[in-house]
């Protein structure tokens, strides 16, 4: 027997069936104002960011390669230049200390558990603890570099006030020449040109050394990046041979360059700034 399907009139115009819908309907809205709202997926930190490059510099062999490549690089460099050296001033190596003598990996990588970003106070607390570790290979060419006669000056941006806690990390690692005749710190603006100046007076500067740009002339400190990349394919010949570059995808003044060098910029801005800045295919073309 075939089920009886009333007809629709019927349906909508008996009495007992409007109430039963208007019971269904206020239900369903009752039941609709309980569910709780999605929660708002979560944002990522910019620290979040710099897990893959932390991660890199802390685990990789590729990044202990890099660092023993161009302190292997720096001796050869050193070699050919005292050969034809002619004896007329003391030879001397300026170094800059973060990330290209010692290792703050485990600083950035406390930004990252922390979700925190950068601060001057908390870097001044890992500063003190004087307990950052020597890059790989740098011990070594820095000890052959004391051997030949060679004096290293260290020219870094850390503050004077951290003068004590960085020349006793120095120390405690083994550098030679960590005292305070040879370590010159920030004391004002972050341009090294004044220091290195300083040196080359009394030295003969056979190599620079660091992990910035800023590291080896103020030239290359440009707004842009596409600057920075320029000004350095400029000078392609001097790398390797007077410049000896580290390897640090977690800061510097490239990241600067991309926020048109202004870190005021909030999370947001940033990210939007830094994926700005690939250089993306275009993808796959559908037939």
């Amino acid at each position: 027997m075939p089920r009886f399907s009333p007809p629709s009139s019927v349906f909508v115009s008996s009495p007992w069936c409007r109430s039963l819908v208007g019971l269904v309907c206020a239900g369903a809205l009752t039941a609709c104002a309980q569910q709780p709202a999605e929660p708002a997926a979560p944002q990522p930190s910019l620290s979040d960011e710099l897990v893959m490059a932390t991660a890199w510099m802390q685990t990789s062999g590729e990044y202990a390669a890099l660092s023993h490549q161009a302190f292997n690089l720096a001796r050869l460099s050193l070699d050919r230049a005292l050969a034809a050296d002619s004896g007329e001033r003391q030879p001397a190596i300026i170094v800059d200390v973060d990330e290209t003598v010692l290792d703050n990996s485990p600083y950035q990588a406390w930004l990252i558990a922390s979700g925190r970003h950068y601060e001057s106070d908390t870097w001044n607390q890992w500063v003190e603890q004087a307990s950052a570790q020597p890059m790989p290979g740098a011990r070594d060419f820095l000890d052959y570099a004391a051997s030949r006669g060679v004096e290293i000056f260290y020219v870094t941006n850390r503050r004077d006030g951290e003068t004590d806690a960085t020349l006793a990390n120095l120390q405690r690692v083994g550098f030679p020449d960590a005292d305070v005749e040879h370590f010159l710190p920030r004391t004002d603006a972050s341009d090294k040109t004044e220091r290195r100046q300083r040196v080359a007076a009394s030295n003969w500067v056979v190599l620079l050394m660091g992990d910035n740009l800023g590291d080896f002339s103020a030239g290359f400190d440009r707004e842009t990046a596409q600057a920075r990349r320029a000004a350095v394919d400029a000078q392609a010949n001097a790398f390797g041979a007077r410049y000896i570059v580290l390897p640090n995808p977690a800061y510097g003044a490239w990241e600067g360059a991309i926020y048109g060098n202004d870190f005021s910029l909030d999370d947001a801005e940033k990210a939007r700034a830094r994926r700005d800045h690939l250089d993306a295919w275009s993808g796959p073309t559908t037939p």
